[in-house]
């Protein structure tokens, strides 16, 4: 049991107490107000908390790391290049139906643009950026 705990367990010890000096006629408001307190302690707890998640996902951003959740699994970048590639044959044949050639070449040079994006979000340096040595941390170019 912890200081909380006890405090609490005092709270209610003194409500009950109050309750039997005082009588029935005042039993609502000791139980009003024991819950009144009760419910500040929850909304202090969930501040706290909310608070505490905040500073770190704003110590993440300012670090430009990512979520740990966020990380792309093998699974994900197999299946972006296969929904990208479905895609690419009903593109194909709007741009090269509509447009003819420059048509055709808009469509792959915006399948191609699509995927180089999603290559540079999913591997960070992989085109010549700068890169997080492994040995000691620091950036190097």
């Amino acid at each position: 049991m912890d200081a909380r705990d006890t405090d609490l367990k005092k709270e209610l010890d003194a409500t009950l107490h109050a309750r039997r000096e005082l009588g029935e006629e005042y039993e609502s408001a000791l139980v009003d107000s024991f819950l009144e307190k009760i419910d500040q302690r929850i909304d202090g707890a969930v501040e706290r908390r909310v608070r505490r998640q905040i500073t770190e996902q704003q110590m993440q951003t300012a670090r430009g790391s990512r979520s740990p959740g966020a990380t792309d699994s093998w699974g994900e970048r197999f299946g972006f290049g296969i929904v990208s590639l479905v895609l690419a044959v009903p593109l194909s044949a709007i741009g090269g139906g509509v447009g003819h050639l420059p048509g055709l070449l808009t469509a792959w040079a915006g399948i191609v643009g699509v995927n180089v994006v999603q290559a540079a979000r999913t591997n960070p340096g992989l085109f010549g950026g700068r890169r997080k040595s492994s040995r000691n941390g620091d950036w190097e170019d």
